[in-house]
């Protein structure tokens, strides 16, 4: 891995524990608990691939098992979060475009569905039955449905964040390039909102270089007409 995605990887992830911990886990909702690291290993491993994805969901789920009020065992979450990472970066396009929001949505739900259920299924091969207490489908249930709701706010931005510090050309191209088609990094839902917000500010500047290249183009001109008259005169 290079080391900006190290390093914008590892920052992503701890602003993603300290928000779960400290602001999503106190929240008291009823059944699951929105899994903003997930969400934050789904995103990345979209935008790096497989291998990559599976390296940051190792990382981010032993650092998720470690920090308090973690009451599992360790390493738990992290073979929970390694399978994700690793599935979620097979999803990733060739081109590494998303057409369509649809899939990232079914990227999402399909993390926190298998995510949940392996989780219960790691838990009971260790002999935690909490999932049993709870009730596995209404956990399923809710965390699908957390996880989905908190998707649209977190997975664009953070797509296009690793796709800016990684100078990804499709992140230049959504910013000045001629678009090939929509990327759903620049817009969630809103039909490609920021790609086209993008595509207009690439558009002015193409404008301007192209208004600016006309002056210099009629000032020359302008400039050999003098000359030849100068020279007739003479």
């Amino acid at each position: 891995m290079r080391f900006n995605r190290i390093l914008l990887s590892g920052t992503l992830v701890v602003v993603a524990l300290v928000v779960q911990v400290s602001i999503l886990g106190r929240l008291q909702l009823p059944g699951a608990v929105p899994d903003l690291v997930l969400l934050t290993v789904v995103a990345l491993a979209l935008v790096y691939g497989c291998v990559s994805g599976a390296l940051i969901g190792f990382a981010a789920g032993l650092l998720t098992d470690l920090a308090p009020p973690a009451d599992h065992a360790a390493g738990r979450y992290a073979l929970v979060l390694c399978v994700i990472g690793y599935v979620a970066g097979l999803v990733r396009p060739d081109t590494g475009r998303f057409r369509s929001a649809w899939g990232p949505m079914l990227t999402v739900v399909g993390a926190a569905f298998v995510s949940t259920l392996l989780y219960a299924g790691v838990g009971a091969l260790v002999g935690d039955t909490a999932a049993r207490h709870v009730g596995l489908s209404g956990l399923v249930f809710t965390a699908v449905l957390y996880d989905l709701l908190l998707a649209p706010f977190t997975v664009p931005f953070i797509m296009a964040l690793a796709r800016r510090a990684e100078n990804d050309p499709m992140a230049v191209e959504a910013n000045g390039g001629p678009p090939a088609g929509k990327d759903i990094a620049s817009g969630w839902l809103a039909g490609g909102t920021g790609l086209r917000i993008g595509s207009q500010r690439g558009g002015l500047r193409m404008k301007t270089a192209r208004s600016r290249a006309n002056r210099a183009g009629r000032i020359k001109g302008v400039k050999g007409i003098k000359g030849v008259k100068s020279v007739k005169k003479l």
